[in-house]
C-alpha cells in the first residue's frame, strides 16, 4: 500500500508541476533609452550639485513639489505612490528604432527631485497559468501529506521524525506534528539542496563533498568524492575578498600569529584590543559618521541592538519583508510594531500621520519615540529602498531612522558605501546605520554607526556589548584589510576596480537573463538576483540540474517566500569573470529550457504596481 501510494502521489505530482508550458517569447533586448549608468568609482561632478537639494527638509520645498502633499486618507491620486509610464526612445535617438513589443513598464517616482539617477525596479505578474499549476501542486502534495500521515499513524509507514514518547503522552507536547506537516511532507523532498558542504574558500569557484541518501533526503551520507571547481552563484562574497590569497589573507595570518585566535573577554572586560579600536574608527570614517562600534554576530547586531533603542511607548515602522533580525529585535524591544507596504511610501506615510494624529492606543497619548526600520537591498527581492524618500518622510514628521546595510554595504555606490553613497545622500540623515561584514569584506560581525551619543549609549545598554565575546583578531583584520583596500588606502585600485567589476557583472548578468525571457525580481543595479521558479518540484529540480552542470546555486521556497513565488536567487560576485558568467548563463538556459522555466512575456509590472490595503499593517501591543 505504502509503494502504491507513493508511486500514484509522484505520477501526479510529475504532471501537475512539468506540465507543458508554452515557450516564451523571445524578444531583442529592451530599449536602454533613459536608464542609468554603471556606477565608477569616480563620483560624476553632476552629482556634486544635486546633494544640497536631497538633504534639504521636505518643509522648504515648493508645494507642488512636497513629498507628502495632503489628500484624502493620505493617499495620492496614484494608489501605488507612483507614475506608470511607457521609457520610450527619445525623438532625438530615432536611429535605434523600438518597438511597441520591446517597452517595459518601469517605475518612476513622483518625487523625480530627490533622485540624481533613475530608479527601475520590476516586478513582472505572475502568468495565471502558472499560478494555477503551482496551487494544484501544492495541493496535491497537502492531499498526499495527510495520507502518508495516515500511515505513519497506524505504522504502515516508517516515521522519521521526533515523537513524543507513549509515558509521555500527558505532559504538554514538545513536538506539534501539524506545525511539522511541511517539513516532514514536503520540505524533505527536496531538502537535498541545502546544506551542501564545502571544503574550500567560498570564493568564484567552490568544492563540494558528494553526499546521497538512500532514505528519500532523511538522512545523509557521505561518498567521499570531492565536486571541484564549482562556480559560486550562491556566496555574498560580493567584492570577493573571501580568498584564501592576497593582502587580506596575509595580514589575517601575521595577527593570528601576534594575537592569536580568540580574546576568551567582552569588550567591557579584558577583551578590548587596540585593532578593535582601530576598525571601529576606520568603520566611522568609512561610512562618514562621528562613531562606530563593532559587534561579533551580524544577526545579533540587529536582534539585540534595536531593543536597546526602543521600548515600551515606542513605535516602530517596519517594512513587510525585513529580515527576521530586524523582526525579531523589534518584538523583543517591547513596541508596538506596524508594518507597510514593501518601499511603499504611500503606505508608510499613512502610518505616520496615523501615528502622529492618533497616538498610542488606549491613551492616546504621544509616542516616545517613532522608529522607521528598512534594508538597503532586500536579500529575496534583489530590491533596493527608496531612501530620498524614507528620509523627505523622516524629516517631514520627525521620526528616526534605522537602515540595515548588511547586503548593500560595499555592494553598492560609486564608493562601495552602501545605498546612502549609491543615491549621493548625506549619511548624518540616518540616525541609525547597521551594516554586517560577512558580505563584501568577507568577514564576519556587524557594526552599528550614527552619531557619537548614539554609540556611547549602546557601549553601556546593548546586550551584544555587554555579554558577548570580542571578536576574533584575525577576523578584525580581515575587515581592516579589506576596508582599506575598497577605500584606497592600500595604495592601490584593487578595491575601486572590484566595486566597478561588481557593478558591470550584475548589469551584464541582469539583462542576459531578461533576455533570454525568465522573470527576474528587483533592481537592475542589485547584486542580489532573484530568478522565478513557481512550481515546487521545480525548486529541487533546478538546483540538481544545475549541479550536475558545476553551478551551485540556492534555491528558496514557501515559507521564506510567498507561497507561489519560489525562486533561484543568485548572488553576483566581483570575483566572477565574463567567462564564468557566460558559462553560468548558459547552463541557466539549457536548464530553464529543460524545466519550462522562460515564463517572461515581457509585461513588466512596477515594484510599487501592488494593490494597496488599508488593512494590510498589524498591531503588536506587548
Amino acid at each position: 500500500m505504502c509503494v502504491c501510494a507513493s508511486v500514484c502521489e509522484s505520477f501526479f505530482f510529475f504532471v501537475v508541476c512539468f506540465v507543458t508550458v508554452p515557450p516564451a517569447r523571445i524578444l531583442s533586448p529592451p530599449c536602454t533609452a533613459g536608464r542609468h549608468r554603471v556606477p565608477t568609482c569616480k563620483l560624476p561632478s553632476r552629482l556634486h550639485n544635486r546633494w544640497p537639494a536631497m538633504t534639504e527638509s521636505p518643509a522648504t520645498k515648493p508645494a507642488n513639489g512636497d513629498v507628502c502633499q495632503r489628500v484624502k486618507n493620505g493617499l495620492k491620486p496614484e494608489r501605488n505612490g507612483l507614475l506608470k509610464s511607457l521609457h520610450r526612445c527619445h525623438e532625438r535617438q530615432s536611429k535605434h528604432h523600438c518597438h511597441p513589443e520591446e517597452e517595459e513598464v518601469h517605475a518612476a517616482s513622483h518625487h523625480d527631485s530627490l533622485y540624481s539617477r533613475p530608479f527601475v525596479e520590476s516586478f513582472e505578474e505572475t502568468p495565471m497559468l502558472v499560478a494555477v499549476l503551482t496551487y494544484m501542486g501544492y495541493g496535491i502534495l497537502t492531499i498526499f501529506g495527510y495520507l502518508r500521515d495516515f500511515l505513519r499513524h497506524w505504522k504502515i509507514e516508517r516515521c522519521h521524525i521526533a515523537r513524543e514518547k507513549e509515558e509521555q503522552k500527558d505532559f504538554v507536547p514538545l513536538y506539534q506534528d501539524f506545525e511539522n506537516f511541511y517539513t516532514r511532507n514536503l520540505y524533505m523532498r527536496i531538502r537535498d539542496n541545502w546544506n551542501r558542504p564545502i571544503c574550500s574558500v567560498p570564493g568564484a569557484k567552490v568544492d563540494l563533498m558528494e553526499r546521497a541518501s538512500h532514505d528519500y533526503n532523511w538522512t545523509f551520507e557521505y561518498t567521499g568524492r570531492v565536486v571541484r571547481d564549482v562556480i559560486n552563484l550562491g556566496s555574498y562574497n560580493y567584492l570577493g575578498f573571501a580568498e584564501n590569497f592576497g593582502p587580506c589573507a596575509d595580514s589575517a595570518a601575521e595577527v593570528t600569529i601576534k594575537y592569536g585566535v580568540g580574546v576568551a573577554s567582552t569588550r567591557q572586560e579584558i577583551g578590548n584590543l587596540d585593532r578593535h579600536e582601530d576598525m571601529e574608527k576606520l568603520v566611522a570614517k568609512f561610512l562618514g559618521v562621528e562613531s562606530a562600534m563593532a559587534f561579533g554576530m551580524g544577526f545579533a547586531t540587529n536582534s539585540m541592538n534595536i531593543p536597546a533603542l526602543t521600548g515600551k511607548g515606542c513605535l516602530i515602522l517596519s517594512d513587510e519583508l525585513n529580515h527576521a533580525s530586524l523582526v525579531l529585535g523589534a518584538r523583543l524591544s517591547g513596541s508596538t510594531i506596524r508594518v507597510f507596504k514593501h518601499n511603499n511610501m504611500q503606505s508608510l506615510e499613512k502610518l505616520l500621520r496615523e501615528a502622529i494624529v492618533h497616538g498610542q492606543p488606549r491613551t492616546h497619548r504621544p509616542w516616545k519615540k517613532i522608529l522607521i526600520v528598512v534594508e538597503g537591498i532586500y536579500s529575496m527581492e534583489g530590491s533596493i529602498v527608496r531612501l530620498p524618500e524614507v528620509i523627505a518622510l523622516k524629516k517631514r514628521y520627525r521620526a528616526y531612522l534605522y537602515l540595515d546595510e548588511a547586503h548593500s554595504i560595499g555592494a553598492l555606490g560609486p564608493r562601495g558605501r552602501g545605498v546612502v553613497d549609491y543615491f549621493g545622500l548625506d549619511p548624518r540623515d540616518v540616525d541609525v546605520m547597521m551594516g554586517t561584514f560577512t558580505k563584501s569584506f568577507g568577514a564576519a560581525g556587524g557594526y552599528i554607526a550614527g552619531k557619537r551619543e548614539l554609540i556611547e549609549y549602546l557601549r553601556s545598554h546593548s546586550h551584544s556589548a555587554v555579554y558577548a565575546t570580542s571578536m576574533s583578531p584575525p577576523v578584525v583584520e580581515q575587515i581592516i584589510t579589506s576596508m582599506k583596500c575598497i577605500m584606497g588606502e592600500d595604495g592601490t585600485t584593487i578595491g575601486c576596480d572590484r566595486v566597478r567589476q561588481l557593478a558591470e557583472n550584475t548589469v551584464y548578468f541582469r539583462k542576459r537573463l531578461r533576455e533570454m525571457g525568465f522573470i527576474i525580481y528587483g533592481n537592475e543595479d542589485s547584486p542580489v538576483v532573484p530568478m522565478m521558479l513557481y512550481m515546487p518540484a521545480k525548486i529541487g529540480a533546478f538546483g540538481r540540474e544545475m549541479l550536475k552542470r558545476d553551478i551551485g546555486v540556492v534555491v528558496v521556497g514557501f515559507p521564506a517566500t510567498p507561497i507561489i513565488e519560489s525562486r533561484a536567487r543568485f548572488c553576483i560576485s566581483a570575483a566572477h569573470t565574463k567567462e564564468m558568467l557566460d558559462r553560468a548563463l548558459s547552463v541557466i538556459s539549457e536548464v530553464g529550457d529543460l524545466l519550462q522555466l522562460k515564463y517572461s512575456r515581457h509585461r513588466i509590472q512596477p515594484s510599487m504596481a501592488r494593490p494597496f490595503d488599508d488593512n494590510m499593517y498589524e498591531d503588536i501591543d506587548d
